[in-house]
């Protein structure tokens, strides 16, 4: 299971229906469960992106859950795989 940290930003269309955001949010978390994965946060921001979330869940799943977001048009994301310090002494280990 990977962490994975989206960077989202509001369409014209996103912002026009700016109202709705909050219960598009809801749709959004059920459509993770239902696609085996766990939303650990959503978050308003401020600055550069109108939007964050953390996810966990297999790659495929949480890429498609993404794909389907961006989909409805309401926002564009960009995505982060996140790694705790755990995996990355692991991966910082298999330097040669």
């Amino acid at each position: 299971m990977g962490v994975f940290i989206s960077l989202a930003k509001f369409t014209d269309q996103g912002i026009r229906n700016i109202k709705d955001s909050p219960d598009r949010a809801g749709t959004f978390k059920a459509m993770a469960e239902k696609m085996g994965v766990t939303l650990k946060g959503v978050y308003y921001t401020t600055g550069r992106y109108d939007v964050v979330t953390i996810a966990e869940g297999p790659e495929e799943a949480v890429t498609a859950l993404l794909l389907k977001a961006a989909s409805m048009g309401n926002v564009r994301t960009e995505t982060l795989r996140g790694f705790t310090a755990e995996e990355a002494k692991k991966i910082i280990g298999n330097i040669p």
